[in-house]
């Protein structure tokens, strides 16, 4: 297989919004619009209902993208979301899908359902929902539980029926008028063939083709797609053909569903063989695919893969399928009724299995690549790559469950997405998946062994002692009767890190020194081997040694810096930070923690980035400012539930708190403190991001409200008091 191609430059833009930009003029629709903005003035549920290709989605988009752009009186407040769900196949992911549509994260053990409910208590918000026929009760049942509990959220749905739930109000869409249906035909004829225009000799053709094809948009566009090689009249009579032979295939469908699955039809029948064979083997993804994965799935008997991207080409041509400008550079999708389409050519042709593991064994091979290179100067790449993958990784997983005998490689592939679930803040989404590919028998062997560790590895991060005792000790016992050094080393790090998390600073010592040993004997060195230095650190600097603690990880930081490893990298310079305050110097700490937290809130890891704040809060209470100070922990404050535990009940990690609370009071009294730790609570995390970057870009002389002096005793560990709340367990990265 060929190592998959990973772009060196993804842009990221944020926004308030999600919304997609519109790659072709919208035409016409004006009454429609009009009325649709009209209800959804009145009503907090509308759904615009239709069948598959009438333009619901492009209507939904266009009321949507004006009410983020006029604010409707700022009603919405600039907060317009829209979450897809053609792509996603398991209702028990919906929750999921809502909550990266929001771009929220968390990487708690708790329901995302909770989150959602956490942010829309303080958000207004215009939340379109696209294509959710195929999961209509689940999504009935959150829509209406969201609308129920949180008054300032408005829903916009589409789909093909109605949600049927209290308060909606159903908006149908009808095909276009004659009026607009020959418009957009002539739009989009003008398009393919730039000397197209409507005149006498062709106007009455172009009438009847769309009266024959009752003003359904896709089979406009369609139909305009053909006039790169036939003229209108030429269509026309091509059209009529079809119609005849395909009408009936259906006596059960709605005449516009014949009409849109004639339109749908012939449009197959006017491609090569080999195109055909390609529409029905892409009908096998799940969202968006690149160039590679196409020509390593489709290719083969029948197309070979110097063909693909010439078939591609012609499918493209056809609006068969879309081409996209992602992070991750051209990225294709099918659209749902094409895809719907092929799938019934590719069950006729037999190959449908084949073509799923297909389908399987490359995503496979993606995951192991980008776990490779998650260890090295590609990582935000890789980030992306597996972002704009999931719906293509899940269907992978599912594959592999399906099929009789071929579970572990499920195990394998949730496993080795370790660095999308812990990395990349995905940990509720990686905790479902590993449990549930545990659930199924298999030996032991490295895949079902690996993914116990990662589980445990998991359940750590998430503050669930239990269930990372249970998966870690398996993992530990099964390891050793296999002799799997390398599940051994793995499930010994990870029981190093509950120690650590659970202040027992002498065994997390001990289970991390001997995992460090493994490592070596084993050659081992990646970003899970750094990880577990750094955690040594820590323990090391809580035992009282931080001078020691920061010699590990400068020569952590030297072993990144040579390997382009960015994401341990910002918990390495978290513990460099925090002995550069203990060592009286709070303007490098604070250097060093802007550094981490750019780098977490980039990867999205509340993680190292609520730890950043908190230690953050100490310096410039330090620095004389204890109104920032106050602020800084208030915001501290709304992230930890989104973490877990607050400071993991941990009095090791607790005393920068402590210490920062009693600087802060002492000098501003109560009432404005505890002022500070409101108006800290009410910012958004992205903002307080924003804050403090922007706080560093522009350095400020020293002034005398800001001392520079020795803290807590150079060259000293902070020794916290004993703690009622040990035992806690949170994340397992932090000093």
């Amino acid at each position: 297989m060929r190592r998959p191609h990973l772009p060196h430059d993804p842009s990221a833009p944020t926004s308030a919004g999600n919304l997609p930009a519109e790659l072709s003029e919208f035409v016409g629709r004006e009454d429609e619009l009009a009325l649709l903005r009209h209800v959804m003035d009145r009503a907090r549920l509308v759904t615009v209902v239709g069948v598959g290709g009438v333009g619901k989605t492009r209507c939904a988009l266009k009321i949507a993208t004006q009410l983020e752009k006029t604010q409707l009186e700022k009603r919405y407040c600039g907060h317009v979301r829209m979450v897809e769900l053609s792509a996603l196949h398991e209702p028990d992911l919906l929750d999921h899908a809502v909550v990266d549509a929001l771009g929220l994260t968390d990487h708690t053990g708790r329901p995302p359902r909770t989150i959602l409910h956490e942010h829309l208590a303080e958000h207004r918000l215009l939340l379109v929902i696209d294509g959710f026929e195929h999961l209509v009760d689940a999504c009935a049942g959150l829509v209406g539980e969201l609308l129920r509990r949180h008054p300032r959220l408005r829903v916009l749905a589409t789909g093909r029926l109605p949600l049927d739930v209290d308060g909606e109000h159903v908006f149908p869409l009808a095909p276009m008028t004659d009026e607009d249906a020959i418009r957009l035909f002539a739009e989009r004829a003008a398009a393919v063939r730039p000397d197209f225009r409507l005149a006498e000799e062709n106007r009455a053709a172009a009438r009847e083709l769309c009266r024959r094809l009752d003003g359904i948009p896709l089979a406009l566009e369609l139909a305009a797609g053909r006039l790169r090689v036939l003229s209108t009249e030429q269509v026309l009579q091509r059209l009529d053909d079809r119609f005849r032979l395909l009408t009936g295939s259906s006596r059960s469908a709605l005449p516009r569903h014949r009409t849109l699955r004639t339109a749908i039809g012939w449009s197959h029948e006017l491609c090569t063989p080999q195109q055909r064979l390609l529409w029905a083997r892409l009908s096998v993804f799940a969202g968006q695919f690149d160039l590679e994965a196409a020509e390593y799935v489709c290719g083969g008997t029948g197309l070979p893969v110097e063909a693909v991207l010439d078939a591609l080409s012609g499918l493209l041509a056809q609006s068969v399928v879309a081409r996209e400008e992602t992070a991750v550079g051209s990225r294709y999708r099918m659209l749902d009724t094409m895809r719907e389409y092929g799938a019934e050519w590719l069950v006729a042709t037999g190959d449908t299995d084949r073509l799923r593991r297909r389908h399987r064994d490359w995503f496979l091979g993606l995951a192991t690549w980008c776990e490779l290179d998650w260890f090295g100067p590609r990582q935000s790449q890789v980030a992306a790559r597996a972002e704009s993958e999931l719906p293509n990784l899940r269907q992978a997983m599912e594959c592999s469950l399906e099929i009789p005998g071929e579970e572990h490689l499920a195990q394998y592939l949730a496993a080795t997405l370790w660095f999308l679930w812990v990395g990349c803040g995905r940990l509720s989404e990686g905790r479902r998946w590993l449990d549930h590919v545990l659930e199924e028998e298999t030996p032991y062997d490295p895949s079902r062994l690996k993914a116990l560790w990662v589980l445990g590895h998991v359940a750590v991060v998430q503050g669930d002692p239990i269930g990372a005792i249970a998966a870690l000790q398996e993992c530990r016992e099964e390891a050793d009767r296999a002799d799997d050094a390398t599940a051994l080393a793995y499930a010994v790090h990870r029981l190093g890190c509950l120690a650590l998390v659970t202040d027992d600073m002498t065994r997390a010592r001990e289970l991390l020194t001997e995992a460090l040993g493994r490592y070596r004997e084993l050659g081992e060195l990646n970003s899970n081997v750094l990880m577990a230095r750094i955690e040594l650190a820590m323990a090391v600097g809580f035992h009282g040694d931080v001078d020691g603690a920061a010699e590990i990880c400068e020569e952590v930081r030297e072993i990144c810096e040579d390997h382009g490893e960015r994401w341990a990298l910002s918990y390495a310079l978290y513990v460099l930070a925090y002995a550069a305050l203990q060592e009286g110097r709070p303007e490098r700490a604070r250097e060093l923690l802007r550094e981490s937290l750019t780098i977490g809130h980039t990867f999205h890891d509340l993680l190292v980035s609520v730890l950043v704040l908190e230690l953050l809060a100490l310096v410039t209470a330090v620095e004389g400012d204890a109104a920032e100070a106050a602020l800084l922990q208030g915001a501290a404050d709304r992230i930890w539930p989104s973490v877990g535990l607050p400071l993991f009940g941990s009095a090791h990690f607790g005393h920068p708190r402590v210490r920062c609370e009693a600087l802060a009071r002492r000098e501003l009294g109560d009432g404005p403190y505890e002022a500070g730790l409101r108006a800290g609570g009410a910012l958004d995390p992205d903002a307080v991001v924003a804050r403090v970057l922007a706080d560093g870009a522009d350095e400020e002389p020293q002034g005398p409200g800001r001392p520079r002096g020795p803290v807590l005793g150079a060259g000293k560990a902070l020794r916290p008091a004993p703690s009622p709340t040990r035992g806690a367990v949170g994340p397992e990265h932090e000093p």
